[in-house]
């Protein structure tokens, strides 16, 4: 088993393209493995770290995104009423095939909540085109696979969340925290306040 690990990551080093490495090692799109891998990488247990950090810095992140004030302000307004936007399953499915990296939500039938805390009939993630997850439990339990894949599969933060990223880990999985970008230790230092 070890040797076939070494073989698999120096496969991923080279970066292989998704769709074609989701052909050949289909296993490592499994919650089970994504934990597994990131153990592997860094020591850190993967889903429970992340959401324990998240759930003890819930609400001083919701203080510090609401007294944002001028464009940061508008930008969080206006990705609060992105995540609001309903479309229809073929306009989703086309914009699947272009995406590069995303979570995706599917409604329930019949949920009438609105927004991101109403019901779904599936959770799941999307890179280079391809749904690699599904029928995750939560958008909180994507963004951890999320982050768990891009450790794995030794990919690059998408440029617009970069430092959605970099606070996942610097702050909520506490890897290579002596090293913020300015950024993220403004955050980390309105989060202790």
């Amino acid at each position: 088993m070890q040797h076939t690990f070494s073989l698999r990551r120096q496969e991923v080093l080279q970066e292989p393209k998704i769709p074609e490495f989701f052909n050949k090692w289909p296993a490592l799109f499994d919650v089970i493995e994504i934990n597994l891998e990131f153990m592997r990488l860094t020591t850190v247990p993967l889903t429970s770290t992340f959401l324990r950090e998240l759930d003890r810095l819930t609400g001083d992140l919701i203080r510090v995104f609401n007294t944002k004030g001028g464009a940061a302000g508008e930008k969080n307004g206006a990705m609060m009423a992105k995540m609001e936007n309903d479309i229809e399953c073929s306009e989703a499915e086309a914009d699947v095939a272009g995406t590069t990296m995303a979570i995706y939500t599917v409604q329930a039938e019949g949920d009438d909540h609105d927004g991101p805390g109403g019901l779904f009939a599936d959770v799941g993630m999307v890179l280079e085109g391809v749904k690699v997850l599904n029928n995750l439990k939560s958008i909180n339990h994507a963004c951890v696979m999320l982050y768990g894949l891009i450790y794995a599969l030794n990919l690059s933060y998408p440029k617009n969340l970069k430092y959605t990223f970099e606070a996942y880990q610097k702050i909520l999985m506490d890897l290579e925290s002596s090293k913020p970008s300015p950024k993220v230790r403004a955050l980390k230092l309105k989060l202790l306040r």
